[in-house]
């Protein structure tokens, strides 16, 4: 992959949507809800106001609305501030 981001901006893989049935029906996937969790997959620098906390390999959770979908080989991802990220997973 070929995506650096820049300043104080995050690369994401969303986790998968989770497959749920209700009473013994399918959800199809345009119901279901986005993912609010996912792997940073790289990293900007920070800028002089805002360091860097963030590591490629953080399992983070993000707003429902946060960041921009972009389409990599056919992978899905999105890129965001650090400052959308709500928490990292430990």
């Amino acid at each position: 992959m070929n995506i650096k981001p820049l300043a104080d901006r995050v690369l994401i893989l969303p986790a998968p949507a989770e497959e749920k049935t209700v009473g013994g029906i399918i959800i199809p996937d345009t119901a279901k809800e986005k993912p609010l969790k996912g792997e940073v997959k790289a990293i900007g620098h920070g800028t002089k106001d805002e360091e860097m906390v963030l590591k490629v390999g953080d399992t983070v959770l993000y707003g429902k609305y946060a960041g921009t979908e972009l389409e990599v080989d056919g992978v899905k991802y999105l890129i965001m501030r650090q400052s959308d990220v709500v928490a990292v997973l430990a």
